[in-house]
């Protein structure tokens, strides 16, 4: 490990258990909410069923309710309060600190003001508590799908989320750099462009691209003449290489709309598991070869996708919901 005083695992480090997010508020949701439901619980159930405990957060007893309805018996059901599915942003990241494990927690202001929704303040702290962990708060506002790691102390993120001002205006790009190092053991930073178009969250990284070994980026690849991130990809394939790091393409998947919004549809935002990886696929032409791609890069584990299009109808997919607990 690069730091000695803080190290963050990365998401292929062996995991005790996934923390899932389960889909409740109707106006996140319009007119996808069941089918939003039942995609995730699609997810925590193939996670549980094979081998890794999986503590799937509902909202209430209704929901409660409905997740029992929907998922595997070997899914765990917590209620607790909460807003958005989003853990990944809410959630703790869990780190190694002079060899004491501890959840790590930022500010949070709702991606920028967009989004305020009630218990996102407060549901990392308590889901650390609820691990037995002892909990920091950092002085700056920090999402965990704005940024992913490789172990070594290397981070990757965008500028276009975390240089936005709607996060850290006082802050600049080398105190940014040096929060990073100081709260989260990094020592050398990634920095890509913009992330995808119409992106809520202003352009996570866990959108865009995302390490799969110890300096082995994977990134899509256009698929198409209408492909509307074409660019983006090609742009941050030129950084990553420039910067030094392998890049593996995958196949993205192209344009998907609804109702004539460009969605940022992304296989990207694969969940790795101790046993498996869940590609979130959307309906598209491209969906089995995206998925053949990732399998390629985790030969140790078994890749599946599962459908998400009505899970990214609310902002994410499977990667945004959910939140690991690191064998430390």
């Amino acid at each position: 490990m690069a730091d000695a005083t803080v190290w963050m695992p990365p998401e292929w480090h062996p995991q005790h258990w996934l923390w899932v997010g389960f889909p409740h508020a109707a106006e996140e949701w319009p007119g996808f909410l069941p089918r939003a439901q039942e995609q995730i619980a699609a997810f925590a159930s193939a996670v549980a069923d094979s081998g890794q405990e999986v503590r799937l957060i509902v909202r209430d007893e209704a929901n409660r309710a409905r997740a029992a309805a929907l998922c595997s018996a070997k899914v765990m059901l917590e209620v607790r309060r909460y807003g958005d599915v989003w853990l990944r942003d809410t959630g703790p990241l869990v780190v190694e600190r002079d060899g004491r494990v501890q959840g790590q927690r930022f500010g949070f202001n709702g991606w920028g003001g967009k989004y305020l929704m009630d218990g996102d303040q407060e549901i990392g702290a308590e889901l650390a508590t609820s691990a037995g962990l002892p909990v920091a708060t950092a002085d700056w506002v920090l999402e965990g799908g704005a940024l992913d790691c490789d172990g070594t102390g290397l981070v990757m993120t965008t500028e276009q989320c975390l240089l936005n001002p709607n996060r850290n205006p006082q802050l600049t790009r080398a105190e940014i750099e040096g929060r990073l190092h100081r709260d989260l053991g990094f020592d050398r930073v990634l920095w890509l462009g913009d992330g995808l178009i119409n992106d809520h969250t202003d352009g996570h990284v866990d959108n865009l691209a995302r390490f799969v070994a110890p300096g082995v980026l994977a990134l899509p690849r256009g698929t198409g003449a209408d492909d509307p991130n074409a660019a983006i990809y090609a742009d941050a394939k030129a950084q990553a290489e420039a910067f030094g790091v392998q890049v593996r393409e995958v196949p993205s998947p192209g344009w998907v709309e609804t109702d004539g919004r460009i969605e940022p549809a992304s296989y990207m935002n694969f969940a790795v598991t101790s046993k498996l990886v869940v590609v979130p696929i959307y309906g598209s032409v491209h969906d089995a070869d995206g998925v053949a791609a990732i399998a390629e890069l985790f030969p140790d584990r078994e890749v599946v996708g599962i459908m998400a299009d009505a899970v990214l109808a609310g902002g994410g997919s499977f990667h945004c919901a959910s939140q690991q607990m690191p064998v430390i």
